[in-house]
């Protein structure tokens, strides 16, 4: 006769949160930034539950980590059979975490007999039932627990109920019995993931430039060099930018070089767009001569590291017709009919200089191993931060493997999806291991729009998958609202850009200056990017004279530096205003069991900005105080960090007024008033 095996488990375990597409791709934290979890955990009948989520950090060569770590779940909705706990990742690396329950037979026999004693029933049955349950644990637990549960077992046995009518008792030997229960009865959900990255992977304020024209000495102009950018990073690092981001310092094409405004036929003198690569000097591996060297790149890296900089450096993996693996390896790009490689086209846009690279060629696996060999190559010269081109018209499921590969040789390395696309797509680019995403930020501008798209950022699932960089323009860019707009409408975007986002980036010189013409069409109107672009031609910049947005650029940056609440999205909410012409939002810093709540960098931050750079607005803010920390019956101050002042609040509601020429939002720093200084006279 077969012996029948263990039954099959009660216990039932789902919609575990946080995941993604059933844990097939990891969730998204940093370092310090809490993982929530919950889960549906019910069994049938009435037995207690004891529930944790066990998790375990990534085991470093050498760290000596331990295993699973638990944490007791709390059931938050005990109706729903809802279950709640978390942990604080410490460590980079892919983090697992699963939830595990178990009946607690224990705590279901103490509350049944309680309630007979209650009652004033007689138990000694119940007792010897107890004193049987421990004892059959005993059997299953380590040593030191078997001696206890033995012990009370005996109690038991010889009728004292201390256990069952002391809490603190009842409670001590309800601890030691889970490790034999556990043993004996536990049942687990998916093993779960989470990409652990370092805080920079979340927050990062970044600053775009050309090198090509950063020379600002006299008398005569000329094009600038990466030397030039090294004698740059002390100014950049001033004003609070912590990512200095090149395009590509490849060399150029010269077949089909594009002219200013993206025309065409260049002339001797028009140095070629840089993302057209490739060239007798080299391609992706090589550095264009007029810049400098590669040993250039490795001393810019390093001296930005000294100042707390990452340099970051453009991947556009495509070709110029000149690039040396056009003639080597002609079957790593698609041809057409008559034989000729077809170059990159986006309607009406036509980029003769450009030849796409083909992922689906026979020789893929090749072109693959390639394209890893080029993004290795500037990682071991210092660079850890990678602004991608156009990664949704490649595979997704290269991204995945090139991101991993690299990330498992180099730590930390951080890879920026240049990626205007439909939503689906850009999530996707998330899933598969881009650390950041470009967003809609550029074209949504209504308080409406504004509410709606960063309400979905900062909830999951896309809190957990798609982390943002919001850029109020970029070289190819010039968003309408801006187009012949005052200084004053950077003024704002920028502010929007900064509070909204944990990330953000500025296009260098030309944003700072607010130009802000277009290039104009022979068939009229307009094209949504600037004219003069540094895309296309040298320019030199003139940051000394006039008005400029450098002074508030430092101070959003100090703020967020200075601010915590300001280094996460997850916390970001909404409140109301009674003119669509503010718009009013707040963020509080993350908490965890070191957190001092005095500390005035850990406070809730509330934001208001007048979205009409033309003129005065003002109305009244109306307050979730609840979500700004603060007691309704109490007197609060709000703090503006931009300007200084100080205001003391009472109640949820509010008149705020701001005039776009003076400042263009007020980004307050929210206090409870103290007990002692709300009784001084």
């Amino acid at each position: 006769m077969t012996r029948p095996g263990p039954a099959p488990s009660r216990i039932v375990i789902q919609d575990v949160s946080p995941q993604i597409e059933g844990g097939r791709h990891p969730v998204k934290r940093v370092v310090g930034e809490p993982v929530l979890v919950g889960a549906t955990v019910f069994a049938d009948g009435h037995d207690r539950l004891h529930v944790v989520v066990s998790h375990h950090p990534p085991r470093a060569a050498g760290s000596g980590a331990k295993g699973w770590i638990d944490v007791a779940m709390t059931s938050v909705n005990p109706g729903l059979d809802r279950w709640e706990a978390g942990f604080t990742p410490a460590t980079v690396g892919i983090h697992r975490f699963e939830v595990q329950a178990w009946i607690d037979h224990v705590a279901t026999w103490r509350d049944a007999t309680r309630r007979k004693i209650d009652a004033g029933v007689d138990t000694p049955g119940d007792l010897l039932a107890g004193a049987g349950l421990l004892e059959g644990l005993a059997e299953l637990g380590p040593k030191r627990e078997a001696r206890a549960l033995r012990a009370v077992a005996a109690a038991l046995a010889g009728g004292d109920a201390t256990i069952v009518t002391d809490d603190e008792a009842g409670r001590a030997i309800e601890a030691v019995a889970q490790i034999a229960l556990r043993r004996s009865d536990a049942a687990s959900g998916d093993t779960l993931t989470v990409a652990v990255e370092r805080e920079r992977a979340l927050f990062s304020s970044w600053y775009e430039l050309f090198p090509r024209s950063t020379w600002t000495g006299s008398p005569e102009p000329r094009a600038g060099t990466l030397r030039d950018v090294i004698d740059h990073l002390d100014e950049i690092a001033a004003l609070g930018f912590d990512i200095v981001y090149l395009p590509p310092v490849h060399p150029i094409g010269s077949a089909f070089r594009k002219g200013p405004d993206n025309t065409g036929g260049a002339g001797p003198d028009d140095p070629g767009s840089p993302w057209a690569i490739g060239g007798p000097a080299g391609g992706h591996t090589a550095v264009h001569p007029d810049l400098g060297t590669l040993d250039d790149v490795v001393e810019l890296a390093a001296s930005a590291g000294a100042l707390g900089l990452d340099l970051a450096l453009d991947l556009a993996f495509q070709c110029s017709p000149d690039h040396p693996w056009v003639a080597e390896h002609p079957e790593w790009f698609r041809h057409r009919p008559d034989g000729s490689i077809q170059y990159a086209e986006n309607p009406p846009k036509k980029y003769q200089d450009i030849y796409p690279l083909d992922f689906e060629s026979a020789a893929w696996r090749t072109l693959w191993d390639a394209l890893l060999e080029v993004t290795l190559f500037w990682a071991e010269r210092g660079v850890r931060v990678f602004r991608v081109d156009n990664p949704h018209t490649k595979p997704f499921p290269f991204w995945e493997w090139l991101i991993a590969e690299v990330q498992k040789r180099h730590a930390g390395t951080i890879f920026l999806a240049e990626a205007f696309t439909r939503p689906a797509v850009m999530r996707r680019l998330g899933q598969v291991g881009f650390t950041q995403g470009y967003t809609y930020f550029t074209w949504r501008t209504s308080k409406q729009e504004l509410v709606e798209y960063f309400s979905e950022l900062a909830s999951p699932p896309s809190a957990d998958e798609f982390r943002p960089n919001a850029w109020p323009t970029t070289p190819d860019i010039l968003p309408e609202h801006l187009q012949h707009a005052p200084l004053e409408a950077f003024a704002l975007r920028v502010v929007l850009a900064a509070t909204l986002s944990p990330s953000y980036g500025v296009f260098g010189p030309s944003f700072e200056l607010g130009e802000t013409v277009p290039v104009h069409l022979p068939e009229g109107g307009t094209r949504e990017e600037l004219a003069r672009s540094e895309k296309y031609e040298v320019r030199h910049w003139d940051l000394a004279d006039g008005r400029t947005l450098r002074p508030l650029l430092t101070e959003l940056n100090r703020i967020r530096g200075e601010q915590l609440a300001l280094h996460t999205l997850r916390t970001l909410r909404f409140h109301g205003a009674d003119n669509d012409a503010l718009i009013c939002f707040s963020k509080t810093a993350h908490t965890g069991p070191s957190s001092d709540p005095s500390d005035p960098g850990r406070a809730s931050v509330l934001v208001v900005v007048n979205l009409d750079p033309h003129g005065t607005q003002g109305g009244v803010v109306d307050l979730d105080l609840w979500a700004l920390g603060v007691d309704p019956d109490r007197p609060y101050t709000v703090t503006d960090l931009l300007g200084g002042d100080t205001y003391t609040w009472s109640g949820s509601r509010a008149y705020v007024e701001l005039d776009p020429g003076r400042r263009p939002a007020h980004v307050f720093r929210v206090a409870q008033v103290s007990e002692s200084r709300e009784t001084s006279p």
